[in-house]
């Protein structure tokens, strides 16, 4: 007795969600239409799935070894094998019946309907390099890309300036070529876009001189890029339709990663900066005003008597923005206090009545 669960790969426990998950991925990668496909293990798998993707015919294979629905002998009446098709959309058996395979193969461009998507141009990555003061308060970019884009010369149409577009003879307008194939379970029909047209229907009756008929061409663009303010360092920034066009479709997707420079002094910590601060001993006890580099210049920055090594003040709104309000995180400082190496005899005197005063 073959073992479904095992065709498949799941345990008899598995949901449905994940038996059919895992015909999913093996029905594309075994369909006859693909490169890795082989027609007698789509079938072992689509076997397979009408019997466990199916309740009631699970139920009875779990309890008797097989499913009594479709029948030892169900060859022509819908069946296949000793197994029923019926549970998907429009199978029928062996007999030349069109089926669709929509439901099962959505997603993996076989089958079905697939033709009826529109084309996409590529997608672009590139990286720019940016300040540790760029990153937080935002930055402008101008890029040259050399890439796939619409002829401006015939506004991506393909055609002459001044002719006209003629319907297309291949899909007689319809941007859409049918076809059919027979495969071991009947036959497959399918639907892609024409290959003539790219899909719109129409072709030039003359061809642009500068893209050739193709509607796009191989050229540098001008691209300004605006960087918002907080961005991090490995952040990916996406503009949509600033890729490659593609004639008949939509133009890809440019993507900008961001790669950020470290600051000599100061580090960030989510909408906080954060910097060290070296204060002498005496000043540690008895307070004292410092000078702390910020991105935006140098501040002053008060120390109470008494401060503690490790200890953090606090300089409100002045860290990273907080989106496109005028709030903004704070710049943490956090002091260490130098210990004297030497002393002179006379501090350490002081010192030593100090000791003795309990300090």
């Amino acid at each position: 007795m073959k073992n479904y669960y095992e065709t498949l790969g799941v345990t008899k426990s598995a949901s449905h969600d994940e038996i059919k998950k895992a015909f999913r991925k093996l029905a594309a990668q075994y369909h006859p239409d693909k490169k890795t496909g082989d027609e007698a293990k789509f079938k072992e798998i689509s076997e397979a799935y009408a019997v466990l993707g199916d309740e009631k015919k699970r139920a009875e294979y779990d309890a008797y070894g097989r499913s009594y629905s479709g029948g030892a002998g169900a060859q022509g009446q819908g069946g296949f094998g000793g197994f029923d098709f019926s549970g998907f959309q429009g199978f029928g058996g062996a007999n030349g019946v069109e089926f669709d395979l929509n439901d099962i193969f959505e997603g993996f461009g076989f089958g079905g309907n697939g033709g009826g998507r529109r084309a996409r141009g590529n997608d672009v990555a590139i990286d720019i390099e940016l300040t540790f003061e760029e990153s937080i308060f935002g930055a402008k970019r101008s890029v040259t890309l050399t890439k796939v884009n619409q002829c401006a010369t015939c506004d991506g149409s393909g055609a002459k300036k001044g002719t006209t577009m003629e319907t297309c003879a291949h899909c007689n307008g319809q941007g859409k070529v049918r076809e059919a194939r027979q495969t071991i379970m009947g036959q497959m029909v399918s639907v892609r876009e024409c290959s003539h047209c790219a899909g719109t229907g129409k072709i030039p009756k003359e061809r642009c001189a500068d893209c050739h008929g193709d509607g796009v061409r191989r050229q540098a663009e001008s691209i300004d890029i605006v960087i918002p303010a907080g961005v991090q360092n490995g952040e990916m920034i996406r503009m949509t339709g600033r890729g490659e066009a593609v004639k008949g479709g939509t133009s890809g997707d440019l993507y900008v990663k961001l790669h950020v420079g470290k600051h000599a002094s100061i580090t960030r910590d989510g909408e906080t900066l954060r910097s060290t601060l070296h204060v002498k001993l005496t000043d540690a006890l008895l307070g004292g005003t410092y000078t702390v580099a910020t991105l935006e210049g140098d501040m002053p920055l008060d120390i109470p008597a008494g401060v503690t090594h490790g200890e953090t003040l606090r300089i409100k709104n002045r860290g990273v923005p907080k989106g496109r309000s005028s709030d903004r995180g704070d710049f943490l400082v956090t002091v260490e206090i130098d210990m004297p190496k030497k002393l002179s005899k006379s501090a350490k005197k002081i010192i030593e009545e100090l000791r003795a005063e309990g300090v």
